[in-house]
């Protein structure tokens, strides 16, 4: 489980943006902590693993963010799919702004030594989406499922990064996609 604090996020929030210059670095970190008037080596206590600790506290809290704004939302009058979809699609409007944090943080994660890293937080934001999607399943499928998402959704964030047009239609058009193959591939399992 991942650490989770006010003096956290508020560091996060105010470490954004600084990233796009200074990517995800302590001296990023310092800036943040520095703007809100803080001492810049508290870092070494709220992110002891240092800015890939950061990246995961800024994806937990994102996945928050997303959970919180979908219970705004009536999610659970829509199928399941569409809960999906439009889960995805606020997970990625809330990264519109910090486009480039995103991009450093993918940067960073792919890195060998931060594999673990990468792992948790996919995994944590599949089981968040699923979550806020009403999924109460506790059998196996509960992993496929996730697992799954995790591949849609990545393959989705890979495309937005690429789609610069206003509003992202190509990008919700591919996730269309990426969720109907889905669909197509559970309906034969079903009938095979």
């Amino acid at each position: 489980m991942i650490e989770r604090s006010e003096e956290r996020d508020q560091a996060i929030r105010a470490t954004l943006p600084h990233v796009p210059a200074l990517g995800w670095t302590r001296a990023a970190l310092s800036a943040g902590l520095a703007d809100l008037g803080r001492d810049p080596l508290e870092q070494d206590w709220l992110f002891p693993r240092g800015p890939a600790e950061a990246i995961e506290a800024w994806l937990d809290l994102a996945d928050r963010e997303m959970e919180a704004r979908a219970a705004e939302e009536d999610l659970l009058s829509r199928k399941i799919p569409a809960r999906i979809r439009r889960l995805i699609l606020i997970r990625l409007e809330q990264a519109a702004p910090h486009r480039e944090a995103v991009r450093r943080a993918l940067a960073q994660q792919s890195l060998p030594w931060n594999l673990g890293s990468a792992l948790r937080t996919v995994a944590r934001t599949a089981d968040s989406i699923w979550g806020a999607a009403g999924d109460t399943s506790a059998d196996f499928s509960w992993y496929t499922r996730r697992a799954t998402l995790a591949g849609v959704y990545g393959a989705t964030l890979a495309f937005w990064m690429q789609d610069e047009e206003e509003g992202h239609p190509a990008t919700i058009a591919f996730l269309d996609r990426r969720l109907a193959g889905l669909a197509r591939f559970q309906q034969r399992k079903r009938t095979a």
